[in-house]
């Protein structure tokens, strides 16, 4: 191309997820249709852009840049300038340069439309194949080992293209141009069936898989980020095998279903509820009943669904309507994802294939309230999505934060924006902190991340606590609850300077008394809170064995309500009166019974009172989702809530739920309420109290925004009411809504808090 004096030329970087979801071959075609000249290439920031051409159409060329993107690339900044002239002949898709990396990748995504086509469409070439895929769809995040993202940096390297899918690989028309995963039957991985004790083959054939699976048999089933165990949900025997081999006595199981018709057999299903379901990002979404499935959700009034999200998963489902999709490891061991963990203990066949998984990832678990989302889980289909951190927040500085000990996560902070790992597991399991290690190598190498401060939980004995001492970085070290409402303030993009009420209720956090915290009203912005409320303290007996068995909260309640000769409900006399006797004797004289404001634990003991909850639960918040489950269900439904009351002339105030406790017992001893209606009650009356201190935050310090955060609010109910409670007094309500609220999130608000801190200290050197 001749230079000219209309000829113009522009430099452009673009930030996002704009490396391996179709952005280049996008910009390519874009480029072309306006008439410019120049190349696309991907850099360690993101996909650098050189346009030669009509200045007048360079507008045009950046609205339809804007407007017209991949289905899963997602912008985040946009610069440019003009630059000199190149006299480029064509635009062309150039290699990818080779520099420091910090770009962001697409998650892992359900296979598109276009695919699903044509493995169901014979005499395609990819007919019936399990790994097919295109630049809208499949592995992502847990097939990356390096970027930029090209193949030769995925566990695809091992795979030389065959000339179809080179000429693919290499047309710019075509949607599996640079689709790092492409595949096809003569080229790409492949599927084998082994027996699990003896590992020999068995079978080639997704059919025989799927018969094995009729027949009630279990397999072991390689997917994205690991191994399920599949058995066919209808199958009782099946299930209670599945039960068993998991350890798993109650703790529901989460279904595959092969379409939303059979899903729509078995829970209600509401349109926000099927979007998500069917998005590309595919996660496990919590429906309620229409119809149990005997042996998979035990006294929970849910089911958790998910349909089929690679073509191996929709052709094994082919014939089959509905099996057990649970994660192959075992009790809060981290998910399996290498054939040779895989034995006999586990299953009776497994179906793996030749392609590796470079990060293993659980399936993301969701429900919706009013309409939104409420993260049990985030992880595949969602992680690593980036996180843009408030303007008043960014610093030039490289941020690790380790989470906390239970459902952790790390979260790094790097030129603006925070990257948020999977859930990982509660690190008192070693093989869950080796699995801490392995994620935070990956995100590093991922994103050329090399820490200059690390931050923790308060706690000085949590093994995430210990690891950011070992680093010998500059530490900071933030409350557990405080943390929790910083990383909702953070993803709502609140400015410093800007106060709350934070109503922040869990299990636990370490309070800076020494107390366990749980049920804390905080006056906050991000630096620092005021604690304006909080549940009055009762103890703890027995410590940690008090969350594990729920009479014990029970008894400590029921002593705080009627004094040490309290009334026995029906579900107490069960419990043998030596243990109880016990239990009285160390509140009596405080033996290791730490004092707990925990609204979690007074979950347990009204679940408890009510007859609702086991004396010994089976896994974390089993005692709080029967009570929920049970005031969902409950007909007719009571308007009314129990009495409580607000002790304190000034902060921090102290909430009593005796009178409530009292009234329960007398309903469950005269009124003859049904636990249900009892449990509905207690819900209404929480709603009413958190009403209460919302008003009083807003008389007496001018506060009208509420951020609700905790484990406690992924209680759907308790939400729902809350949220709607609050928005007709006219508050603003925030609570997370990509993130869980439970302590998944603490790694955000930990980098909230550390980049406050750095901040400041640079505005007190100025």
């Amino acid at each position: 191309m001749v230079e000219t004096p209309s000829l113009k030329a522009f430099r452009i970087l673009v930030k996002g997820t704009v490396q391996g979801v179709g952005f280049r071959p996008f910009v390519y075609r874009l480029a072309t249709r306006l008439g410019f000249a120049g190349y696309v290439r991907n850099v360690g920031q993101g996909v650098e852009i050189f346009l030669e051409g009509s200045g007048d159409n360079f507008k045009n060329f950046l609205h339809d840049l804007k407007h017209e993107l991949p289905p899963l690339a997602r912008l985040e900044s946009l610069e440019w300038l003009e630059a000199r002239p190149e006299n480029h002949q064509k635009f062309s898709i150039d290699r990818s340069r080779q520099e420091e990396a910090f770009v962001f990748i697409s998650p892992d995504i359900a296979v598109c439309p276009e695919c699903l086509k044509e493995i169901e469409t014979p005499g395609e070439r990819r007919y019936g194949y399990p790994f097919t895929n295109c630049t809208n769809c499949g592995p992502r995040y847990t097939i990356v080992k390096a970027l930029p993202y090209d193949r030769a940096s995925t566990t695809m390297a091992d795979f030389p293209m065959c000339p179809d899918c080179r000429r693919e690989y290499e047309d710019p028309s075509d949607r599996r141009y640079h689709a790092q995963p492409i595949a096809c039957p003569a080229c790409g991985p492949s599927v084998v069936i082994l027996e699990a004790r003896s590992k020999k083959p068995v079978s080639s054939d997704l059919r025989t898989a799927a018969e094995l699976i009729k027949k009630g048999k279990i397999l072991a089933v390689k997917g994205l980020g690991g191994f399920h165990l599949m058995g066919n949900a209808l199958n009782l025997e099946v299930v209670q095998k599945i039960r068993k081999i998991k350890s798993r006595l109650a703790k529901p199981l989460a279904l595959m279903a092969d379409s939303l018709q059979t899903v729509k057999k078995y829970a209600y299903l509401s349109s926000e509820e099927e979007n998500w379901l069917t998005s590309p990002s595919r996660p496990i979404v919590l429906l309620r009943k229409k119809k149990d499935i005997p042996g998979i959700a035990p006294g929970i009034e849910t089911l958790g669904f998910m349909l089929p999200y690679t073509p191996l998963h929709h052709l094994l489902l082919k014939d089959i309507p509905l099996v057990v999709a649970t994660s192959s490891n075992l009790k809060d061991a981290p998910i399996i994802k290498d054939d040779q963990f895989i034995d006999s203990n586990l299953c009776d066949y497994i179906l793996t294939h030749n392609r590796e998984i470079a990060m293993r990832a659980d399936d993301s678990v969701m429900k919706l309230a009013n309409g939104k989302p409420l993260f049990l889980r985030r992880a595949r289909g969602f992680v690593p999505f980036p996180q843009r951190v408030p303007e008043g927040l960014k610093a030039p500085v490289s941020v690790l934060a380790v989470g906390g000990e239970l459902k952790n996560t790390i979260s790094i902070y790097k030129a603006g924006y925070v990257v948020t790992s999977q859930f990982l597991g509660d690190l008192d399991d070693y093989q869950n902190f080796s699995y801490f290690q392995e994620t935070l190598n990956h995100l590093s190498r991922l994103f050329n991340f090399q820490p200059e401060y690390v931050v923790s939980d308060l706690h000085p004995d949590f093994q995430s606590t210990r690891f950011a001492r070992s680093l010998g970085l500059p530490h900071f070290q933030v409350q557990h609850h405080f943390a929790h409402l910083l990383a909702a303030m953070l993803e709502h993009n609140i400015p410093p300077g800007k106060k709350v009420l934070g109503i922040s209720f869990d299990g636990f956090g370490y309070g800076p008394d020494g107390q366990a915290w749980g049920g804390e009203f905080l006056l906050a912005d991000y630096n620092g809170y005021l604690r304006l409320a909080h549940l009055e303290y009762v103890p703890l007996p027995g410590g940690d064995l008090a969350a594990r068995e729920p009479w014990r909260m029970a008894v400590s309640y029921l002593r705080q309500a009627f004094g040490k000769d309290f009334p026995q409900p029906e579900s107490l006399k069960k419990i043998p009166e030596e243990k109880i006797k016990t239990v009285n004797q160390m509140i009596e004289k405080g033996i290791n019974c730490p004092l707990t404001s925990s609204v979690g634990r007074l979950f347990d003991a009204v679940s408890f009172i009510c007859g609702l909850a086991p004396w010994r639960i089976e896994y974390e918040a089993q005692a709080p989702a029967l009570l929920e489950a049970a005031a969902v269900i409950c007909s007719p439904s009571p308007r009314s809530s129990y009495k409580f009351s607000l002790k304190g002339t000034e902060p921090p105030f102290r909430l009593s739920f005796a009178e409530s406790i009292q009234e329960m017992v007398k309903d469950l001893k005269r009124k003859n309420l049904s636990a249900g209606q009892i449990a509905r009650k207690f819900h209404l009356t929480l709603v009413e109290a958190i009403r209460q201190m919302a008003e009083l935050a807003r008389k007496e310090y001018g506060i009208n925004t509420v951020v609700l955060a905790g484990g406690v609010f992924l209680n759907r109910l308790l939400t729902k009411y809350t949220e709607s409670r609050l928005q007709e007094k006219n508050f603003r309500v925030l609570r997370p809504l990509f993130y869980s609220p439970n302590d998944e999130s603490l790694s955000i608000g930990q980098i909230a808090f550390a980049l406050n801190k750095i901040k400041k200290k640079e505005t007190d050197r100025i």
